[in-house]
């Protein structure tokens, strides 16, 4: 699994990287500044969760994996589908309904990292 969470952690860092120049040179005298705002906080929350992303694969190459840790790993994942998609798709779209399911998104950052300190306290515990 250590693979599998440095690849994806790697590839939204991409992603993210992307979204972010996008956003500063495609979008700036396309979209008002808001929503510009709006595209850059996905961005940001993506680049962030990709990092922990990567901290996971870390953590589970050092032998400390668990299934908690695989659990916080999707939720992280889960949370960057979410949170990130549906402010890109707000952004980009005008619709403000995408907004709507943008907290879903963030419960799942919340539980991944709450998921991730639960498997480092269990693994020092070991």
């Amino acid at each position: 699994m250590d693979r599998l969470w440095l690849a994806l952690g790697a590839c939204n860092a991409l992603v993210s990287v992307a979204a972010g120049a996008f956003g500063a040179h495609g979008l700036r005298a396309r979209v008002s500044e808001d929503l510009l705002a709006v595209f850059e906080t996905g961005a940001r929350y993506q680049m962030y969760h990709a990092l922990g992303l990567l901290a996971l694969g870390l953590f589970v190459r050092s032998g400390a994996a668990s299934g908690i840790a695989t659990a916080a790993g999707w939720s992280m994942f889960g949370g960057i589908v979410v949170f990130s998609g549906s402010l890109y798709a707000l952004a980009l779209s005008g619709i403000r309904g995408f907004g709507a399911v943008t907290p879903i998104g963030g419960v799942a950052f919340l539980v991944g990292w709450g998921l991730f300190a639960a498997a480092a306290i269990a693994a020092a515990s070991r």
